[in-house]
């Protein structure tokens, strides 16, 4: 009858425990087992694998904190294996789809990077196509001045040319006319 009480009382123990109780993990660098009470002179109730998620009820005695493990028994476990953090086999997973993600977002950035790459290379074989086709524009353009400047003056040059050969004639022709001989007048006293 005794252990009847006990164990309603335990359970009423636990129920309010269980209402200010939290979420912790024991560690991952240990294979612990769950003691009947605050240290390990109490029997063995069972075990508790690394990772595992239990319920830790705020209780602690000397190095002892009380549990619930995920098969809801209630123990105790040493506190330095206690800790709030998300154990690996938790992490784990997230940290997979994560890295799952990254090398994807990866692929997709040196895909991008390779396709950049080549219109890099694309592009500076244009700027190298545009760079001869501008050197040869280039030389047109002073091949084409030069023969405007020639022409230019060769046209000038023949200006002055049919100039000197028209002030030539036009001396020519007045000395001429200075030398012929000129008509007589006639005199008055003649009739006709």
């Amino acid at each position: 009858m005794l252990r009847v009480i006990h164990f309603f009382a335990l359970i009423l123990l636990s129920m309010g425990a269980h209402a200010q109780a939290s979420t912790h993990y024991v560690s991952d660098d240990v294979f612990t087992y769950i003691h009947g009470g605050p240290g390990t002179e109490f029997r063995i109730i069972g075990s508790v694998e690394a990772g595992q998620p239990i319920t830790f009820n705020g209780k602690t005695e000397g190095d002892y904190s009380q549990i619930i493990d995920n098969k809801n028994r209630e123990g105790w476990i040493r506190s330095d294996f206690v800790t709030d953090k998300p154990s690996f086999r938790t992490r784990f997973p997230e940290m997979e789809k994560e890295l799952i993600q990254v090398n994807e977002q990866l692929n997709s950035i040196s895909l991008n990077t390779d396709n950049a790459a080549q219109d890099l290379e694309l592009a500076n074989q244009k700027v190298t196509e545009l760079q001869a086709a501008l050197k040869t524009a280039l030389t047109e353009r002073d091949t084409a001045r030069a023969k405007v400047n020639n022409d230019k003056d060769e046209q000038q040059f023949k200006m002055w040319q049919q100039g000197g050969i028209i002030a030539g004639i036009g001396a020519l022709i007045g000395i001429i006319l200075v030398y012929l001989p000129r008509p007589q007048r006639r005199k008055n006293s003649r009739w006709m």
